[in-house]
């Protein structure tokens, strides 16, 4: 088969084909209005990475590098069968929930003396010392043990092998090009070919990849080598999330037939139609919402321009949680997988 159409293409190939979900241009306007007023805000800043969630390491350096690509490559399903009833991880007195419990646990590592950023540690971890690692504060575990262990030993013997077991050396090797990087990561590391088939076509969503990119160049504050000069070739990070928030938000619906099935709380798999509508549409929907950013700052005389879609990602994936309450009517699609 064909390479697969890369993300950007991707998402509107689907949305062009989509049945069940559609994107709604009145809904992309108000959001981008929204986001319009918010442009000179560190939420919409490369520098908010660090600056507005203390988990992420505050320091440039090696270490910290290495510390993103063992949470990235460790970034899928997070959502709990009961919200009253999850994996929480305690550290420094606050409870974590979702992704940031993998943060918590992965800090809480390290305090405890745990090497557990170190690649020729984690090629060889064991069920039971990663168990320990990602042990949970409450009686609900973190999901898809056994899948964590397998994508993390797997990436620490690659990087052993091909990188001198830094990820560090594998971003020198994009030469400052976001894409150069994201071709790396998905050619070396096979947990983040994250690809379906769709229409007869198969299309790519790179979730994990581009997050990876991305949380290296916030770490990076976009300097040194992290001055992605493509940055604007990336896409939203296709989960379960944002399109909760693109449909409270009137950017996105649901046709009637999808909405029960959420409700019903179907388990959908990986590459699913309707699975592959949700994220294919989410990733053209912010798209177009940057589109429509961009012509209103041209509209009104605006010369800041670095908004991109990562940092429209970065603010409403933060939106989502903070409305959470808001957004009970609208279920997130459920899929246990290690894409997202």
């Amino acid at each position: 088969m064909d390479s697969p159409l890369l993300p950007k293409e991707a998402g509107k190939f689907i949305s062009e084909n989509s049945k069940d979900v559609s994107i709604l241009e009145i809904g992309v306007q108000t959001v981008a209005e929204m986001l319009f007023e918010k442009r000179n805000s560190k939420e919409l800043d490369a520098t908010g990475w660090k600056l507005l969630h203390d988990l992420n390491p505050q320091t440039m350096s090696e270490a910290s590098v290495n510390w993103v690509f063992v949470t990235d490559t460790l970034n899928f399903s997070f959502w709990s069968e009961n919200d009253d009833h999850k994996c929480l991880v305690k550290y420094k007195g606050r409870m974590h929930s979702g992704y940031w419990s993998l943060c918590a646990a992965i800090n809480r590592a390290l305090d405890e003396g745990i090497p557990i950023t170190s690649a020729s540690y984690f090629a060889t971890i064991t069920l039971g010392q990663l168990k320990y690692v990602l042990r949970s504060d409450t009686d609900v575990p973190m999901p898809l043990i056994e899948e964590r262990l397998k994508v993390l030993k797997e990436a620490g013997n690659i990087l052993l092998e091909r990188f001198d077991g830094s990820f560090l050396n594998c971003i020198k090797k994009s030469e400052n090009s976001a894409q150069k990087l994201l071709r790396l990561v998905v050619e070396n590391f096979p947990s983040y070919r994250d690809e379906a088939t769709f229409q007869g076509k198969k299309v790519a969503f790179y979730k994990r990849a581009q997050i990876l990119i991305a949380d290296i160049w916030g770490l990076l504050e976009g300097k040194e080598d992290g001055a992605f000069h493509d940055m604007t070739s990336l896409t939203m990070f296709a989960d379960y999330r944002i399109p909760q928030a693109l449909v409270y938000l009137g950017a996105m619906k649901y046709s009637e037939k999808l909405m029960q099935k959420l409700k019903q709380g179907t388990l959908f798999r990986s590459g699913d139609c309707q699975e592959v509508e949700i994220r294919g549409c989410s990733i053209w929907c912010i798209e177009l919402i940057l589109h429509r950013i961009l012509e209103l700052q041209a509209q009104r005389g605006c010369t800041n321009t670095h908004i991109n879609s990562v940092l429209i990602d970065y603010y409403l994936w933060d939106y989502a949680r903070d409305h959470r309450k808001d957004m009970a009517d609208i279920p997130i699609h459920r899929v246990r997988c290690i894409y997202y």
